[in-house]
């Protein structure tokens, strides 16, 4: 049958230039950038697009430099089908999430489906998006209407498990400032009011309050300056919190009490304090249709996955945000077993396992994007169900 040659010829496409993308992912792991500064793996990605004949548009948006689209179309109409890289790094680890697979992944994937079946009919979208680890490119790219015209969008995590479901929580940054008033903590301490110590009795109060919040929810925070000598009632202090909850309307509750708790603490004190929060992660809408199809694909290909519950151990991201504008999936392949954001990781993902799960999730993008290409069915029912849990 023309699908199944197809897809094979997907398959052989991929194989055949394995050591390219192998090399391209391993040039982006060696020369880790982090959120907002990805210009080396901006630049590599889309130099190998536009040799594969992709027309690249960067910087789409003025606070993203570092981000661009790449787009091919086939001969007639069809879908858009968005593939989703990520290239940023992490400070001192390097690519300990594995972006470097991710976005070769993506324009792997997209280059196999335009050489194996030059008659696709559709457009094919690499969608470039920085700022992942720190910032919320995918946000930002969002607010911008980046995303409005895909039918679907697909991207493949590395991790220690393969899956296809697993799930993320909406989560916000917090950034808070503790204003007091100085005075020589020996001498005078009276006519001192601690910054430190309101920092202290919030950290306190926001911990006193976890247990009333949704099981979801967690809140961690630390302390990024707690003053300058001992013998100084510090006047100015600062922290980071990161709140998460299971949906943004539930992590609308946990900031109100959060930020209850601080406020009572501070003015128990005397003390003041000003905030300034980051973009909203949302919660991840996986589209079961597509995961499903993913699944397949990966099983095809001889790629066991293992779709058991999580109940801990569940983090963010800002592909939530894309998956309330447009069916989502963000499976996961296996790599080894090194957990995600560890020094252990970073060497995962430069792995001879590490590549292979390249290979897999490059393969599994490839035929799921091209299931989407050549059925409206599949398309249809994955949008039919994207609109009833949006609507929930």
């Amino acid at each position: 049958m023309k699908m199944e040659r197809n897809k094979s010829n997907i398959v052989e496409e991929i194989d055949r230039h394995k050591e390219k993308w192998t090399a391209l992912s391993l040039k982006i792991h060696d020369h880790p950038e982090l959120s907002f500064q990805e210009y080396q793996a901006m630049e590599w990605l889309t130099d190998t697009l536009s040799e594969e004949g992709f027309r690249v548009q960067k910087a789409l948006i003025p606070a993203l430099p570092t981000s661009f689209i790449a787009e091919w179309e086939g001969p007639e109409d069809g879908p858009v089908i968005g593939l989703i890289a990520e290239y940023d790094a992490l400070a001192e680890l390097g690519h300990a999430c594995g972006h470097n697979i991710i976005g070769t992944s993506a324009v792997s994937a997209a280059a196999a489906l335009k050489n194996a079946v030059p008659d696709l009919p559709g457009k094919i979208v690499v969608i470039g998006t920085p700022a992942e680890e720190e910032g919320g490119g995918k946000i930002m790219l969002a607010e911008e209407g980046w995303f409005d015209a895909l039918d679907a969008a697909m991207m493949c995590h590395p991790r220690d498990r393969t899956m296809t479901l697993r799930g993320s929580l909406a989560c916000v940054d917090v950034d808070l400032v503790f204003h007091g008033r100085t005075a020589h903590a020996a001498a005078n301490p009276e006519r001192g009011i601690s910054a430190l110590d309101a920092m202290i009795q919030s950290f306190v109060a926001v911990k006193q309050i976890l247990p009333a919040l949704h099981h979801s929810a967690n809140i961690h925070g630390i302390i990024t300056q707690g003053g300058e000598a001992t013998n100084v009632i510090p006047d100015h202090c600062e922290a980071s919190f990161l709140l998460r909850a299971k949906t943004t309307e539930e992590l609308s509750r946990v900031k109100q009490r959060f930020y209850e708790a601080v406020g009572g603490s501070v003015q128990a004190i005397g003390a003041s304090y000003s905030a300034e929060e980051g973009l909203t992660y949302a919660e991840r809408i996986n589209n079961h249709t597509l995961a499903k199809q993913f699944q397949h694909n990966l099983e095809g290909i001889g790629v066991e996955v293992d779709d058991s519950e999580i109940k801990q151990g569940i983090g963010s991201s800002d592909i939530g945000n894309v998956s309330q504008i447009v069916p989502t999936i963000h499976p996961y392949i296996k790599i080894g077993e090194a957990v995600t954001h560890t020094h252990a990781f970073t060497e995962a993902t430069r792995s001879e396992k590490g590549m292979e799960g390249l290979n897999q999730s490059s393969k599994a993008l490839a035929l799921t994007a091209y299931d989407l290409f050549t059925s409206r069915e599949l398309v249809d029912k994955a949008k039919a169900e994207w609109r009833q849990a949006d609507s929930n």
